[in-house]
């Protein structure tokens, strides 16, 4: 699911991420991979602030609907 779908206070793993290469790298610098994981701690207007690796990034709202994400217990498939 889009990471904007996806509920609060949740961990998440980071499963694909469908943007162009530039704003791939930039995210990628911030730690923001492939099987990453990440909690989102707030939404407002579609737009995200999101907890990984100890660090709050925020994530805009046209860039939340290209990240997919999955519940972490449905990593262990």
């Amino acid at each position: 699911m889009p990471i904007a779908f996806a509920p609060l206070n949740e961990s998440l793993t980071i499963v694909k991420i469908l943007l162009e290469d530039s704003v791939k790298k930039r995210l990628n610098s911030l730690g923001l991979l492939v099987n990453a994981n990440i909690e989102i701690l707030s939404k407002t207007s579609g737009n995200l602030i999101v907890l990984i690796k100890d660090s709050r990034i925020a994530i805009d709202k046209n860039i939340a609907t290209k990240i997919f994400v999955a519940r972490r217990e449905d990593q262990n498939v």
